[in-house]
């Protein structure tokens, strides 16, 4: 008895998908990367060359769909399975590529670094409803060409659960590719037990860049699990309409699919996606909107019906600070994408249309997981019958004959999700007792909490010194002379 939301109906979808089609043939999608039109072009793919305009037949995206895995795990640091994508699995992984965080005494924006994206890894990796970590934010100090690696690189040595995350080169995600088969034992091993996803997105209206089909291309070679995050935003660079959205995302996704299991047929990828409206009084691209939580939840219902695994964008917010803002758009979209049964949902502890992170809000997000996964568990039957074995004929008709029955202590945990100290569920008393703090000053004690609570993984010595060696080479050839620090007064020489 597990509730479930959908949007479209069947004949829609179908139109959906056969409009997808025929947009693939006119206009047609534009296609940057030389290797990926060529492997379309011996596909059967009609190809312009001096427009990279490539025109691609559905028998071609059929026969990709065949070979596409329609299940997959991805496994944490000790080699277990962790996270599936397929079915109506729902997983939540904190929100990525943040450039800045807030700061929770002055509430302004800081420019991230190593010790925010250190703060970040350390605390969803205590917290339970994180299922993967995240390469959350940009360390800016330093240099553009090892931000994504680096980023994975701290990943990796301070967290045992899997990862999502992107290269932002076609070079740098060949490096992250041999940085997880360092950690691994090999590339047999990451393709036997991905570790982690990668990110890779097609730019919109309908094209794959040279660096989004390259990172595809490299990911299926490698049998590196690959999830296509395509962003039409609704009356500005994708039709205004949501079916019109969701025909593109459709297109875009197809095309992207077909790319892959030409490189390599059989390797892992997923449907995804951070759709978003487009808003007109701003001209900004909100992620709290209840639209763009429906562009989400229908084009996963496109991907369910054609079995593909499912990943989306909510659980954010566009407020800039953890406000009733927040947790308002934030709660909702997590449950949208709960009960739409999406995979992999990212986006928690983000504000400011995915720009900023928030530790605090990292762990107010928590609870609203917990309670969207709660509503996805469902209504289970634990008792042969539903209320008459709970009655007898000494019943007294007060409420507390209930708290005495040994039946009550067996199952409320089954039945109740019990928050942290994040959510306040105490009497007014209660609440002034303790300090009458709002969910923001709880948030920050319960940051603080785990940042003393946390104890860095015990990892593989000569696996940690052979991926630290690589980066240190990765920073020196950028023009470092020390990687930043991982800790007090201390540096790493690069």
């Amino acid at each position: 008895m597990q509730p479930k939301l959908t949007l479209l109906s069947d004949d829609i979808i179908e139109r959906i998908i056969d409009e997808a089609h025929q947009l693939m043939l006119k206009p047609g999608i534009k296609v940057q990367n030389p290797e990926a039109r060529q492997l379309l072009g011996d596909a059967g793919a009609k190809v312009d060359e001096e427009s990279q305009v490539v025109k691609i037949p559905s028998d071609i995206v059929k026969k990709a769909l065949e070979t596409v895995p329609r299940e997959f795990y991805l496994y944490d640091y000790d080699g277990n399975p962790k996270v599936h994508y397929g079915g109506d699995s729902v997983h939540f992984d904190p929100g990525s590529s943040g450039i800045t965080m807030l700061n929770p005494e002055t509430l302004e924006y800081d420019t991230t670094e190593t010790p925010h994206l250190l703060k970040l890894i350390k605390i969803a990796e205590q917290l339970p409803q994180y299922d993967a970590q995240s390469t959350a934010v940009i360390c800016h100090e330093v240099p553009k060409d090892i931000q994504d690696t680096y980023r994975l690189y701290l990943v990796l040595l301070h967290s045992k659960k899997p990862v999502v995350t992107g290269a932002f080169t076609n070079k740098t995600v060949q490096d992250m590719i041999d940085m997880l088969a360092l950690f691994a034992g090999g590339r047999d091993a990451i393709r036997e037990k991905p570790r982690a996803i990668f990110d890779v997105c097609p730019a919109p209206p309908l094209i794959w860049s040279n660096f989004g089909a390259g990172n595809l291309i490299a990911l299926a070679r490698a049998g590196v699990p690959a999830e296509i995050v395509s962003v039409p935003l609704a009356g500005a660079a994708a039709p205004v309409t949501i079916l019109g959205a969701i025909t593109q995302h459709t297109a875009e996704c197809l095309a992207g699919i077909a790319i892959h299991q030409l490189a390599h047929a059989g390797s892992p990828i997923v449907w995804g996606g951070a759709a978003a409206i487009f808003d007109m009084r701003k001209g900004a691209t909100p992620m709290g909107a209840v639209e763009t939580a429906m562009l989400d939840c229908s084009y996963a219902q496109v991907a369910k019906t054609l079995k593909m695994p499912t990943h989306t964008y909510l659980g954010a917010t566009d407020s800039k600070l953890v406000d009733v803002q927040a947790g308002l758009e934030s709660g909702i979209t997590a449950m949208i994408g709960a009960l739409s049964g999406i995979n992999m949902i990212s986006g928690a502890g983000m504000l400011d249309f995915l720009a900023c992170h928030s530790a605090e809000k990292l762990v107010v997000d928590a609870e609203a997981i917990s309670m969207a996964k709660r509503m996805v568990a469902g209504v289970t039957l634990h008792t042969d019958t539903l209320a008459t074995g709970f009655y007898d004929e000494d019943i007294n008709f007060k409420g507390g004959d209930f708290l005495k029955q040994r039946i009550t202590m067996q199952l409320f945990r089954k039945e109740q999700y019990l928050p942290s100290s994040i959510i306040d569920r105490d009497s007014v008393r209660g609440w002034k007792d303790s300090g009458g703090l709002d969910a923001f000053g709880r948030a920050k004690i319960r940051v603080k909490e785990l940042l003393a609570s946390y104890t860095k993984p015990t990892l593989d010595e000569a696996k940690e010194n052979a991926l630290r060696d690589y980066m240190i080479d990765l920073a020196q050839k950028a023009g470092m002379d020390t990687l930043p620090s991982l800790k007090e007064n201390d540096h790493i020489v690069a």
